[in-house]
């Protein structure tokens, strides 16, 4: 088990290499790990896992009540929302069950809960119901005024999204995937044809990476994968820039559930929701681009949020804002996920996976190894998989005790009790850990998304200098990196 940043890569070839370390590509290294006599590599073009789409999301734990009935999308998604939610108990990433409720405003909206209720029906969820405005109000006081209805949705959930990748890269190191990053597929030779044949190039500025079998979840740059390395085209990827607004914990009162619009072809609108973090999320926008790095926020983009955050929820606009962000969704022309299997390729591309792909990735990784046992056959055994050592992680969520409150783990460790971030209250115990890890972070922004230092209303003005002298002094002090 290796995690490489720079230097020479392995010569020996890998019977499997997945491509794109974000939520999906972790989560299929980690399935993949369960088969401890494969060789598997992960690569990642960034220096850290979930460093792309994976980072900026909604965070949200998705039932799949709204999704299209009958499609792949919609099976993966009420499967992995059940297998996630179970791997979230057991590993520490923080859950709360938190609700929806997807207000109409209008009386076209309200004549439309009727038919989305009857698509959550089709979709297996019986648990969502239609409320009235009385309703509404009496369980979100402060939503702004008019709204006529709702369509209320108990089983949707906020979620970490950063633990989750790392749980899963963590998870997949330990059972002996190499994970290497700074990485980028430049070019891909040709496959020798068909199951038992030779090895696939795949030419990374550190080096050749020879892979027998080859899986693409490049996210953003799966098509660009598919077709200029690959020559097929099953698909486009077009960024959709979503914008959110991230405001400070003291709103978090204002707000009991995820409040949800009804929503358009461009997907489920402009939401106000809790995350575990204690802020409180306005956004997404919904930006068709053809940049693929176009992260950045913009005023008329902001302005816009704000403007419809008003009449969710009014006094949202009255609470200090921590900080803004942007993320790219990786939207094709299907209304479906875009997961394909070549036998004769020895290949899988695994795309057009939105911001659903949080909830769906642990089913996503389950169905793609099963297609990856149907192309191989008897060349790769993936009949049993072992049980993988599990994995604990660091709390980020409010909703549960936090290093600087563990008086039992203080005692252990004084580390602990001494906070270096006091807007999130991170403490020094928590960085060490976080450097020292199985998966640790390349940058600051990377040891934030581990510990939320320098993520707090101050966004790193008072602690981020005794932050940075942490996360140098335990590089030059051997901290895995």
């Amino acid at each position: 088990m290796t995690v490489t940043t720079k230097g020479p890569l392995p010569s020996e070839p890998y019977d499997v290499t997945v491509v794109g370390a974000g939520v999906v590509g972790s989560a299929i290294a980690r399935e993949l790990a369960g088969f401890q006599h494969l060789r598997v590599a992960l690569v990642e073009a960034s220096g850290d896992v979930g460093d792309g789409t994976s980072k900026a999301n909604t965070a949200i734990l998705h039932t799949g009540f709204d999704a299209v009935p009958g499609s792949l999308e919609s099976r993966l998604v009420r499967e992995g929302q059940r297998l996630l939610a179970a791997y979230a108990a057991a590993s520490g990433i923080p859950v709360e069950p938190v609700g929806a409720l997807l207000v109409a405003w209008d009386e076209e909206q309200l004549a439309a809960l009727p038919g989305l209720l009857k698509k959550a029906k089709a979709n297996d969820y019986d648990e969502a119901r239609i409320i009235d405005a009385d309703e509404v109000r009496t369980r979100e006081p402060h939503l702004g005024e008019g709204a006529l209805g709702a369509l209320d949705v108990p089983g949707e959930s906020i979620i970490c999204p950063w633990t989750t990748t790392l749980a899963y890269a963590t998870q997949a190191v330990r059972g002996g995937v190499d994970l290497h990053l700074n990485c980028e597929v430049e070019t891909i030779g040709p496959s020798p044809t068909g199951p038992g044949g030779g090895c696939r190039e795949l030419t990374t500025p550190r080096g050749v990476v020879r892979t027998r079998y080859l899986i693409n979840a490049a996210g953003l740059h799966a098509d660009a994968l598919d077709r200029g390395l690959l020559g097929r085209g099953a698909f486009t990827v077009t960024p959709r820039r979503g914008q959110l607004i991230v405001f400070d914990k003291l709103a978090r009162d204002l707000v009991r559930h995820i409040l949800l619009p009804v929503p358009t072809a461009l997907g489920k609108g402009v939401l106000v929701a809790p995350t575990v973090y204690g802020n409180v999320l306005l956004g997404p926008t919904a930006e068709e681009l053809d940049d693929k790095t176009a992260t950045g926020t913009t005023e008329e983009g902001l302005a816009g949020l704000r403007a419809k955050g008003r009449r969710i929820l009014p006094s949202l606009l009255d609470e200090e804002v921590t900080a803004v962000y942007a993320g790219l969704r990786a939207a094709t022309e299907h209304d479906d996920y875009q997961i394909h299997s070549s036998r004769e390729e020895r290949y899988i591309t695994v795309g057009g996976i939105r911001s659903t792909g949080l909830t769906a990735s642990m089913a996503i990784a389950e169905y793609v190894v099963g297609l990856l046992a149907d192309a191989a056959g008897p060349d790769l055994d993936l009949t049993a998989a072992g049980n993988l050592e599990p994995v604990r992680m660091p709390n980020l969520g409010e909703a549960f005790p936090r290093p600087y409150q563990r008086a039992d783990l203080i005692a252990t460790d004084p580390a602990y009790g001494s906070i270096v971030c006091h807007c999130e209250r991170v403490t020094r115990g928590e960085i060490r850990d976080a450097l020292i890890s199985t998966v640790p972070p390349g940058s600051l922004e990377g040891l934030r998304r581990r510990t939320r230092a320098r993520g707090g209303r101050c966004q790193g003005f008072y602690c981020g200098p005794a932050v940075r002298e942490l996360f140098d002094g335990w590089g030059e002090s051997g901290a895995a990196r």
